[in-house]
């Protein structure tokens, strides 16, 4: 007789657009996982899961509260809206679970700290954030040589996110909410230089902000002026360690979804998805020469979504330390907001050698 395979008892977290895909990654693609519940407020998403999850015996709950008192439930995967993202991740923390919280922890850096704190208070409880480019083959593939000393020592990071444009308006709407377009955008650019400026070490030492500055324009949404944010920003960031990291972030990319990244090192340079395609065929026209690339952000890194709830899932099972550390995630939300607010005031932004932000004369603000 086979033996009895230990699976982890998983929930999820709202069923939106992102948190039904969490949910079928760890229903159907996770085997060391089961979903075992599942919450939302609304229903309409109420109504997808009784279609897609319940059949499999989830369980719904319309309150969060209530949920994370499921028999047997040992983790919840936080895919709500980013406002609640931190309030979530406390409350399943607090409740003897561990979390798996979709990017950012919250657009706020004193909130995203809370997060921090109360992890540090509970050891024994797994707490990741999902940044889920660094499950991606190819990024992985990158870091592995990067680590290696291959291209010697990252010193120069070009990295963007550029969406396929969406006439409806939503990133308008979603703009009030969102920390604006580098906490939402760029905070995957902006864990990838971390990631890849500590490779040397491991991720031993993360490299510590020295000033950040940012542009944009609302080149097709004027509408987003009114939140603070636009449709196309420009973030460069530079480290006390000698490091630059340069972001570019798009809502209007016309021919789809192309995320790629450039590390470029002492001796060598790294390329990530600088021609982006969704296959090995290109048609050779009288036109030009075409070839397909993703849609959107799912197309292009959904097998990285499925990787990252695999290593979560494998973290918790075998009591190892989670691939994403907490402490970056925080210092990425922490690069991100500055570059919000650089790009709303017009102004560089400047961090002492403690990581804490000073005003021009030099000195430390009285809060982060």
């Amino acid at each position: 007789m086979a033996p009895q395979i230990r699976r982890l008892q998983v929930a999820v977290s709202g069923l939106g657009r992102m948190g039904a895909r969490h949910a079928n990654h760890f229903l159907h693609r996770t085997p060391r996982a089961e979903l075992v519940a599942a919450f939302s407020p609304d229903p309409k998403e109420i109504e997808w899961a009784k279609e897609h999850l319940e059949p499999w015996g989830v369980k719904l709950y319309t309150e969060f509260d209530e949920m994370l008192k499921h028999e047997g439930l040992e983790a919840v995967c936080v895919a709500t809206a980013t406002t609640v993202h931190a309030e979530q991740t406390i409350k399943a923390i607090e409740a003897g679970k561990h979390v798996l919280c979709e990017k950012p922890l919250s657009t706020k850096l004193e909130i995203s700290q809370q997060v921090f704190d109360t992890a540090a208070r509970h050891p024994h409880t797994k707490v990741m954030c999902g940044f889920s480019r660094r499950f991606d083959a190819s990024y992985l593939s990158a870091y592995n040589l990067a680590r290696s000393g291959s291209i010697g020592r990252p010193t120069i990071l070009r990295s963007q996110t550029c969406d396929k444009y969406d006439p409806s308006g939503f990133f308008v709407a979603y703009a009030q909410f969102s920390g604006g377009i580098f906490v939402d955008c760029n905070i995957h650019d902006i864990d990838l230089a971390l990631w890849f400026f500590s490779a040397d070490n491991g991720g031993a030492q993360l490299p510590k902000v020295k000033s950040v500055v940012a542009f944009g324009v609302t080149a097709l949404e004027p509408d987003l002026a009114k939140y603070g944010d636009v449709d196309n920003g420009v973030g460069v960031v530079e480290f006390w360690d000698g490091q630059i990291a340069y972001f570019y972030s798009s809502r209007m990319n016309p021919p789809g979804q192309h995320d790629m990244t450039e590390i470029i090192g002492t001796t060598g340079k790294l390329s990530v998805n600088a021609n982006p395609t969704t296959g090995l065929l290109e048609s050779h026209l009288a036109t030009g020469i075409h070839r397909d690339i993703p849609q959107n952000y799912y197309e292009r890194f959904e097998g990285a979504f499925v990787e990252e709830a695999r290593q979560f899932t494998d973290a918790v099972l075998d009591d190892k330390p989670v691939p994403v550390d907490l402490a970056g995630s925080v210092e990425a939300v922490k690069i991100g907001v500055a570059l919000q607010d650089s790009l709303r005031s017009g102004k560089k932004i400047l961090f002492d050698r403690d990581g804490k932000r000073v005003d021009e004369d030099g000195f430390a603000r009285a809060k982060l």
